[in-house]
């Protein structure tokens, strides 16, 4: 063969295999970075504020939460309009926002499965359809399984779309409508508080006070003669029920009703706001309503208390200050007149200038308070975390010692042999 044949020859399969390299990379999948360029859902790419309902379907076609965005944020359908937790929707579409593709996985039907993202028409699917509406077109998307053992991220399917993909980052679905509640029932710290009184179905009381808001502990009132407390800090928990208040879960009041026998309690706080708790257990969950409202006396009585303080404290720096003046009567000229300017230049809080003003500053605070926490409270049950309910479950009995006798009969319980 001629050099001249064999170049053609040489040249004509150079060809062929580029030609080959060309439609194997041209119908191979998106992986690498070409794959990673491409955002799981460029249609929400700035326009996360724009969607205003996001549906979770699950096996069966079973919707699990359906939240929606009004004029005054998040709301969960199916628990009658109750808050969706403003954190968390934001977040799981700031993930969708910005998870991308890094490679395309199957797009055999009967594979969907193993990746979990099947049609969720079907009762075996564990993926969840989540369905994203205010867009200009709907957009819907199943989210499978996160991919922990293999290096991370989520299996995906865009719903109608036959390829799943794997997206960086977790995208996993909270299924349970609980999990998507606004949690926080109410925070008000116990040294806020003046008095906690405890009233079990039967009417039985126990109260706890505090002298001044200043004291560390709370005391037991009406302790019986010949008894005495377990300690001088057995009764703080008591007090600390109405901080970092969670809920469990949520119910509208008017499905779950508060029975005829329940415990009544009140947290009175110095400055006048009272907290009202109906406490009852159910089917061995623990469940209770609350109301807030300003006890008038006892907020006047603050503010008084309050505007001692301050004028007080006011007199205290206008006398330092004349002293200061007092002890530099030696200067004379400009300095001199500086020192006597400071003495009545020292500023007087609107408790002093003003009072009738402060007063009524103070009074409409502690109202938009109320008005706040009555938003969040009224209408609604909430199921609260048992350690919370039993702190409002207390008798005055587990406030003190035990009896001698029932010390006795402990004694004697412990050293009979046991068969």
């Amino acid at each position: 063969m001629s050099s001249k044949k064999l170049a053609i020859l040489v040249a004509f399969a150079i060809v062929a295999l580029i030609a080959a390299w060309y439609i194997n990379s041209s119908n191979a999948p998106q992986t690498g970075v070409a794959a990673q360029a491409q955002p799981l859902l460029p249609e929400l790419h700035d326009h996360v504020n724009d969607v205003n309902a996001i549906t979770l379907t699950g096996a069966g076609g079973k919707v699990l939460t359906e939240l929606k965005r009004g004029t005054d944020g998040w709301s969960i359908v199916e628990k009658s309009g109750y808050p969706a937790d403003l954190a968390k929707v934001r977040e799981f579409l700031i993930k969708l926002d910005q998870a991308t593709l890094t490679e395309a996985k199957t797009s055999n039907p009967k594979l969907y499965a193993e990746l979990g993202v099947d049609d969720v028409n079907d009762a075996k699917a564990t993926g969840v359809l989540v369905t994203l509406g205010g867009l200009s077109k709907p957009l819907a998307i199943i989210i499978g399984n996160f991919n922990g053992a293999g290096g991370g991220g989520t299996f995906v399917r865009r719903a109608g779309d036959a390829q799943s993909w794997l997206a960086g980052g977790n995208l996993t679905v909270a299924k349970s409508t609980a999990d998507w509640e606004q949690r926080t029932v109410a925070d008000i710290a116990s040294t806020r508080l003046r008095s906690v009184t405890l009233t079990n179905p039967d009417g039985k009381t126990l109260k706890i006070y505090k002298d001044a808001q200043g004291d560390a502990n709370f005391k037991v009132a009406d302790v019986p003669k010949g008894r005495e407390v377990a300690s001088e800090f057995v009764a703080n928990e008591l007090g600390s029920v109405l901080a970092g208040l969670n809920a469990d879960d949520v119910f509208a009041a008017k499905d779950m009703a508060a029975p005829d026998k329940a415990w009544k309690n009140e947290y009175a706080a110095f400055d006048g706001l009272v907290i009202d708790a109906t406490g009852w257990e159910q089917g061995g969950k623990d469940y209770a309503q609350f109301a807030a409202h300003l006890d008038e006396t006892a907020a006047n009585a603050w503010v008084d208390a309050e505007q001692a303080k301050a004028k007080a404290e006011y007199d205290a720096a206008v006398e330092a200050a004349n002293k200061k003046v007092e002890s530099e009567k030696s200067t004379t000229g400009a300095q001199a007149k500086a020192n006597a300017k400071a003495a009545s230049d020292v500023a007087k809080p609107l408790a002093v200038s003003d009072a009738a003003r402060d007063r009524s500053d103070r009074i409409a605070a502690l109202n938009k308070e109320i008005a706040s926490l009555n938003k969040t409270l009224s209408g609604w049950t909430f199921a609260l975390p048992a350690y919370k309910f039993s702190d409002m479950t207390k008798t005055l009995d587990d406030m003190l010692k035990p009896l001698p006798e029932k010390k006795a009969e402990a004694s004697k319980s412990a050293q009979k042999p046991h068969k």
